[in-house]
């Protein structure tokens, strides 16, 4: 019979539907009440630690991506933790969604819609037990129940608490937070990298506010002037817009203060507390001088020529050392991290032109530019002609370069001080570092390294007497009782209430990292790598944290990723840069490097040492005037 046959029409039900309205009161089980899904059998495509999870029809908008998830197992009683890494993805029941059917009712705009469902890949974090997660021995079994954690629950699970609050976790409405008392997190330093526009300058914005509320000390390496009005609220009408949406106001970064170099401009020169500051010659390491200012081996080899002729004069001269204590101190100079005492630019600038006034013949035309080998210039000369010296073309070399730096008069200038490193540490205080007016990445390295080496001096000396004063030592002691040891916020850091003295937790922003250790260069500068190693692997134990910021992250050596524990990871759309990411950051998984390219402005992938894993979160606008947004 053929089957448009019009006497089947209106007759009796085929036997195969008998019963239907019998299950029409089918109840699920008790205890797959609540689930949002349940998980399918393993194929030849099933991976260690993911499952496949079903979901019915209802529940696909519940279940988004990094969704976590309790995969309860069905007979064997064992309870799971996961996270969905891809889907939901809608597929119809009983059929495959590419067959000729489906594709070719769709081409030609006919309405076939079967009935469908969901399903999502879910990575297992681990198995539950007494409230902890410890590494999964076995898998879930199939048909086992899955079910959505609350937000208490994944708050609970993730550790993404804290006292610096950087935004909320995209799926859910809890804050993702990094804690500032804990030694294992900030400490171990942190990388903030994206694309141009991808929303940096807001996650360093509202870094630097919490970190200041919670009585960090920040540092701003500002290349390009973009922090030097924090102070102020934000004025942006994109950033006010969303700062309302987000239930924020507008409000300025409070202890702010603003230095810039000697002789040069600042983006914010009616910032409340503005101060000049001058390099000291002194403080450098010669090592780090040389690689910075890209000084060839013959050059290098005559630049200690006159530095050790240059420290010669200084003791002969009652310079330094001046008596027994100093002669006792210079045994304790490591150059590879510091300079001489009493070494000056300017007089060393002075030695090499007598030595390329030596090796030229011409020792009567040379006359000192500083006062005081002026007065001692024969000295000066017979120390010079001490030693053996010939190629006038490399000295005259050297002595440009040095020239080159001493005209920008930001060396041991009298019109300025150098900076109080000690006072850049101090609880609650944000300096903010002004280089945008030196136009010379040369002289933005010598200051950045110069700083570097002067904050783990003070932070070293702040941490030593901290141990003498019995003071919190980290995050066992803060985690007991965190009332008692570390009291309540305070604007400047100091805590109200407590019984013991918290140590001074200091945070160094490095903006544009990659012009400061390039890894084009890294190989040609080993002791600029070895000052960063040092800082590094010293300020984990002295609550000093380098926190790197790039938009190239290509140009930023492996050397360095290395030594970075945390990420932030904005939006990268070159492919070829997320894959070398992906080698050298560990605990990403595929689905959150898939995201990166397609990331808004101001969402990134947040990863810290005390997270149980990444986190995809929407920042939170900067409170705080940023000049460069807009």
């Amino acid at each position: 019979m053929p089957v448009n046959d019009s006497t089947r029409v209106g007759g009796e039900m085929p036997p195969v539907f008998e019963g239907l309205e019998d299950e029409q009161g089918w109840e699920e089980p008790e205890a797959y009440r609540g689930s949002v899904g349940r998980t399918l059998f393993d194929t030849k495509e099933s991976r260690d630690n993911t499952v496949c999870v079903i979901l019915p029809k209802r529940e696909l908008g519940n279940v988004p991506s990094q969704s976590l998830v309790r995969i309860k197992s069905l007979e064997d009683g064992r309870s799971y933790v996961g996270v969905v890494t891809a889907g939901p993805f809608a597929e119809p029941d009983g059929i495959r969604g590419d067959t000729p059917l489906m594709v070719t009712t769709a081409a030609r705009g006919a309405t076939f819609l079967p009935n469908y469902h969901g399903r999502v890949e879910v990575e297992i974090l681990g198995e539950e037990n007494d409230g902890h997660l410890t590494p999964p021995r076995w898998r879930p079994r199939p048909n086992s129940r899955v079910f959505l954690l609350k937000e208490d629950e994944a708050r609970r699970i993730l550790k993404a608490e804290g006292d610096i609050a950087l935004g909320r976790c995209v799926g859910y409405e809890m804050t993702v937070s990094v804690p500032s008392d804990r030694k294992d997190v900030l400490p171990r330093h942190t990388a903030v990298l994206g694309t141009t526009g991808s929303g940096k300058s807001t996650t360093i914005g509202t870094l630097v506010m919490q970190a200041q509320k919670a009585g960090m000390a920040v540092v701003i390496l500002d290349v390009e002037g973009e922090y030097t009005a924090i102070c102020d609220p934000a004025t942006d009408p994109g950033m006010l817009a969303a700062l309302r949406a987000r239930g924020l106001s507008p409000e300025g970064v409070a202890n702010t203060t603003l230095y810039h170099l000697v002789g040069r401009e600042t983006m914010n020169p009616s910032h409340p507390d503005r101060r000049q500051f001058c390099l000291s010659f002194s403080n450098l390491s010669p090592y780090t001088v040389c690689e910075i200012m890209g000084l060839s081996e013959p050059q290098e080899m005559r630049f200690f020529q006159a530095y050790d002729v240059l420290k010669g004069l200084l003791s002969s001269l009652k310079i330094f050392p001046r008596g027994p204590a100093d002669e006792a101190a210079t045994l304790e100079i490591d150059e590879m991290e510091r300079g001489y005492p009493g070494m000056t630019l300017s007089l060393l600038t002075d030695v090499v032109g007598a030595f390329l006034a030596q090796v030229s013949k011409t020792p009567e035309t040379f006359s000192p530019y500083n006062p005081l080998l002026e007065e001692n210039r024969d000295a000066l000369m017979a120390a010079v002609g001490a030693v053996k010296a010939d190629h006038p073309s490399s000295w005259r070399a050297l002595l440009s370069k040095l020239w080159k730096i001493h005209r920008t008069r930001v060396f041991d200038n009298p019109a300025a001080e150098p900076i109080d490193y000690s006072a850049l540490t101090e609880p609650g205080r944000v300096s903010i570092i002004d280089l945008s007016d030196t136009n010379s990445p040369i002289l933005n390295n010598l200051v950045i390294s110069d700083i570097l080496g002067g904050i783990l001096e003070a932070q070293d000396r702040a941490y030593q007497e901290g141990q003498r004063e019995g003071r919190a030592e980290g995050s066992s002691a803060a985690a007991a009782s965190p009332a008692v040891l570390w009291g309540a916020p305070h604007p400047t850091g100091r805590p109200v209430t407590g019984q013991s003295i918290p140590p001074r937790r200091t945070l160094v922003i490095i903006e544009e990292a990659h012009e400061f250790l390039s890894k084009d260069r890294i190989s040609q500068m080993p002791n600029v790598f070895q000052q960063v190693a040092r800082i590094a692997r010293r300020g984990r134990k002295r609550w000093l944290g380098l926190v790197f910021v790039s938009q190239l992250p290509q140009h930023l050596p492996r050397e360095i990723l290395g030594l970075v524990n945390n990420f932030i990871l904005h939006k990268i759309t070159d492919t070829g840069v997320i894959d070398e990411l992906s080698r050298v950051i560990a605990g990403v998984d595929a689905s959150m490097w898939r995201k990166l390219p397609t990331l808004a402005p101001g969402q990134a992938v947040v990863s810290f040492g005390h997270m149980v894993r990444p986190v995809l979160t929407a920042i939170d606008p900067a409170r705080c005037r940023l000049r460069m947004v807009g």
